[in-house]
């Protein structure tokens, strides 16, 4: 961690007072009515990923806060990297109309290695989310970084250990847990507060595993290193449907392949099993049962079993589904109701559970940098909220069923534990914490 970087810290630290994360926050603290910042108060903020989501939600959003300012942005691709530059220099001359302009490139590296740069937002897909985040972490940076967090169980378990052995704070990009999406954190306390009498059974409503790609050739797109934006992934051909042509306002479907991502199944289900988790209170834990589908083409039906004996199915309706002793809840984006009705419709009192308030995740991680608090979605959670993404993804691709500890993120054998983590092609292995 460099010097520079201490002495800010400090700076922010006497300005503020060591406060913990805020549980209740008003307009001003979102970070889009406050008042001027002074320099050695703003926190300096690399981009790294611009596409879709690096674009709409990221970089439409962190320059925006005053106390946010903006050194660099990192894309593959030129002209996603372009559009991002000249985003951020219209939100940053708005603030400072000095601001001469942030740098681009196409290596994340040259972004971590700088001094001058506080934090990083990753927003890349998620085979390369991991070695960005470590080597940031590592370099004694702060990270933002979307869901799913990883690619594998063993890059999940690296993740907590790089955040925790450097320091940093990183926020994992799964926002339901902030109030933007819907009632997820009043329905995680309604079932904390023992409204539904003992869990027996969750349903999870996701899209599917995850496919190999089997994509045919295309030309190449001007502009894109795709050696570089295939990183570890296996060599392959082109194909626009991995990565866009040109400054795309669509989510790709690069999600869908297991080279790249988890399919659909961990494409939401890092939302939805992190809020199922969140509700059983299995934040700093996990399952210890997968079970793939009775039927061996089906791709909905595998389940994860808690060591108290409650099951968290793949299926139903979108979102979660609890079912309890005394009811059961439904909770989706702008959706909460139950059965019997009352269990939602009366407010949780003074006695209830009451669980972490954050009512903006981008303000939220500023805020924990300034106070060194854990932010709502701690690398811890996004980590094993998405094992069990890669856990179904596992019983579903190889059609059997696995004893899992989560204490010790493995499975109780040695052959079972080849599959925590998976080859990758030179020169891009796991960093390796110093």
């Amino acid at each position: 961690m460099s010097t520079s970087k201490l002495t800010r810290r400090q700076a922010v630290k006497t300005t503020l007072g060591l406060i913990a994360a805020p549980m209740i926050v008003d307009a001003a603290t979102l970070g889009l009515a406050q008042d001027v910042v002074s320099a050695n108060n703003r926190i300096t903020l690399g981009f790294i990923g611009t596409g879709k989501m690096g674009t709409s939600s990221h970089v439409a959003n962190l320059p925006r806060f005053e106390d946010i300012h903006t050194l660099a942005v990192c894309d593959v691709d030129t002209n996603r990297v372009t559009n991002a530059k000249r985003r951020v220099d219209a939100y940053e001359q708005r603030k400072n109309p000095a601001y001469g302009g942030c740098d681009m490139t196409d290596d994340f590296r040259e972004i971590i290695e700088r001094d001058d740069i506080d934090a990083v937002c990753i927003a890349t897909p998620e085979h390369w989310h991991t070695i960005p985040l470590v080597t940031a972490c590592i370099a004694g940076k702060d990270v933002y970084c979307e869901k799913p967090l990883t690619l594998t169980i063993c890059e999940s378990q690296l993740c907590v250990e790089a955040a925790r052995k450097y320091g940093s704070v990183v926020q994992t990009g799964s926002q339901q847990r902030s109030s933007v999406f819907g009632p997820f954190r009043q329905g995680c306390e309604i079932v904390r507060s023992g409204r539904l009498g003992q869990i027996e059974k969750v349903t999870v409503g996701v899209g599917s595993p995850g496919i190999p790609c089997d994509l045919p050739e295309e030309e190449m797109e001007p502009g894109l290193d795709w050696d570089m934006w295939l990183g570890q992934a296996p060599m392959r051909p082109y194909n626009s449907t991995l990565s866009p042509r040109g400054v795309h306002t669509h989510f790709p479907a690069w999600r869908m392949y297991r080279e790249y991502a988890g399919g659909g199944l961990a494409d939401m289900g890092a939302h939805h099993f992190d809020i199922a988790q969140w509700a059983l209170g299995m934040d700093g834990s996990g399952p210890v049962e997968v079970h793939p589908p009775e039927d061996d083409e089906a791709t909905t039906g595998a389940k994860v079993v808690y060591e108290n004996g409650i099951e968290m199915i793949h299926g139903g309706p979108s979102g979660c589904t609890f079912f309890g002793t005394d009811g059961t809840m439904r909770l989706d984006r702008g959706l909460l109701s139950s059965d019997p009705e009352e269990i939602v419709s009366e407010p949780i009192g003074e006695d209830d559970v009451h669980l972490y308030n954050s009512p903006n995740h981008h303000r939220n991680w500023v805020d924990c940098i300034k106070s060194r608090e854990k932010p709502v979605a701690d690398v811890d959670i996004g980590a094993r909220s998405v094992v069990i993404c890669h856990l179904m993804n596992l019983a579903y691709w190889k059609r059997k069923s696995y004893r899992y500890d989560p204490s010790q993120w493995c499975f109780d054998n040695d052959e079972d534990n080849k599959e925590l983590d998976r080859e990758r092609r030179d020169p891009w292995q796991l960093p390796e914490l110093e």
